[in-house]
């Protein structure tokens, strides 16, 4: 099995272009399409000093195909998440989306132990059992950063 620890490697490299790119499309992507006239695909509110709650209309949700999972138990008592749960922020910090509540994102600090194939062991994160974007989480952290106003 292949690991890497921390910030680093292909992967890495990877998921920070890929959130790059989505940059400002990400949500104007989103919002023409997503929403019917006259409403937006997303609201944001702020939550904490640099914490957004990001909230989705149904069709936003549906056309971004978020999928999420549990963060779960590992050995001992390290937490687990999918890999494709993992943000990478430009400088590096890594994130997470959480899903509190149907259509709603908030964005969490992680603090990764290894990565090890798909399988990411944090030494701090969401408690288990917490709902992590899987897959659409390029897209929050565009949504987020991408524009102003939202």
């Amino acid at each position: 099995m292949k690991s890497n620890s921390g910030f680093g490697g292909w992967r890495s490299v990877l998921v920070l272009a890929f959130a790059a790119s989505v940059g400002l499309s990400g949500c104007a992507a989103v919002k023409p399409a997503a929403a019917p006239t006259g409403e937006a695909a997303s609201t944001m509110e702020k939550v904490g000093p640099d914490l957004n709650k990001l909230t989705l209309t149904d069709k936003a949700v549906e056309r971004l195909g978020v999928t999420t999972a549990k963060v779960a138990k590992a050995s001992g008592s390290a937490l687990e998440i999918p890999y494709g749960a993992l943000i990478y922020d430009g400088a590096g910090k890594t994130w997470v989306y959480t899903n509190p509540e149907p259509r709603t994102y908030i964005r969490a600090a992680v603090s990764v132990d290894r990565i090890t194939d798909n399988k990411v062991q944090l030494r701090s994160g969401p408690p288990a059992g917490t709902d992590v974007v899987t897959v659409g989480a390029a897209e929050l952290f565009g949504a987020e950063f991408g524009t102003k106003g939202h």
